[in-house]
């Protein structure tokens, strides 16, 4: 049995384990509702990743930790994840195309250290030894949620004091900024649209939605290139995959109505609650 199946196909391997033929029969439709199971928590979770990551962010800290729960080693779950949700920032960047249009075209430079930042996480994604990474997630979960924390007060700092005339000062540095956040965008990813944000509005940049189309196009890029790595490596449950990306896609299209009627603001406090809530589990795991 392939290894993107292991998960999912626990309960099977428990009832063939059962050394009583006669009991095998009686176990399997019990095996057969457990995959059930498993299958709509992960498109649910996917439904509120994918909703979360269109209107404030933060999607990963609810799939991530939910096929963690549901048996996937931590390597796998995050590999998963980042392949779930990406099909989310494509179209997140599609659909800010127009304000991206009167962006400066200096900003796309940031293009170049996204990949090569995302390729870089990606390589150190698979070279972490399992337990490592066990040990990193809680760590990397409550890192991710503070970011969240701290969100608004960055950003009214930095657009109080952004040097307009100083791009090209500030363009060297968020280079090597965006290069940082690349490669934790490839090894992990979830709070890399707060950073590109903060390094956006450092920039000079104003208009939240070009902004988000800018931060959108480049976790585009940053989760592609990994991916393309990935794909090469054993590490994607593709069923538990693509069943999350159809998720993700319905929550992102279902998000935009729920946002306006509870405002932006209370779907923030959501996924800080959610995440310190991950977070502890996942220290409590260890």
């Amino acid at each position: 049995m392939g290894q993107w199946r292991s998960s999912e196909c626990m309960a099977f391997r428990w009832v063939l384990s059962r050394p009583d033929d006669r009991l095998r029969p009686r176990l399997r439709p019990f095996a057969y509702a457990l995959r059930h199971v498993h299958q709509l928590l992960v498109f649910l979770a996917a439904c509120a990743g994918g909703a979360i990551n269109s209107v404030a962010g933060g999607g990963t800290l609810l799939t991530v930790p939910t096929l963690i729960w549901l048996g996937v080693p931590a390597l796998n779950a995050n590999a998963t994840s980042t392949v779930a949700l990406w099909p989310g920032s494509l179209s997140g960047a599609w659909g800010f195309r127009r304000e991206m249009r009167q962006a400066d075209p200096s900003v796309y430079a940031l293009v170049v250290p996204s990949l090569i930042g995302g390729l870089t996480g990606a390589i150190l994604l698979k070279r972490t030894p399992p337990g490592v990474f066990e040990r990193l997630i809680p760590a990397l979960i409550l890192f991710a949620t503070l970011l969240f924390v701290v969100q608004e007060p960055l950003q009214r700092r930095f657009n109080l004091t952004a040097l307009h005339h100083a791009r090209s000062h500030w363009l060297s540095w968020t280079m090597l900024f965006q290069l940082i956040v690349g490669i934790y965008g490839g090894y992990f990813g979830a709070g890399i649209g707060i950073m590109m944000l903060a390094a956006l509005s450092l920039m000079g940049h104003t208009d939240i939605h070009q902004m988000n189309g800018l931060k959108n196009l480049l976790a585009v890029a940053i989760n592609g290139i990994a991916i393309v790595y990935l794909v090469f490596t054993d590490l994607i449950l593709w069923e538990s995959a693509l069943l999350m990306a159809a998720g993700a896609i319905v929550g992102a299209l279902l998000a935009a109505g729920t946002a306006r009627r509870v405002g932006q603001a209370a779907v923030r406090y959501v996924v800080v609650g959610v995440g310190l809530a991950m977070a502890v589990s996942m220290f409590l795991r260890l």
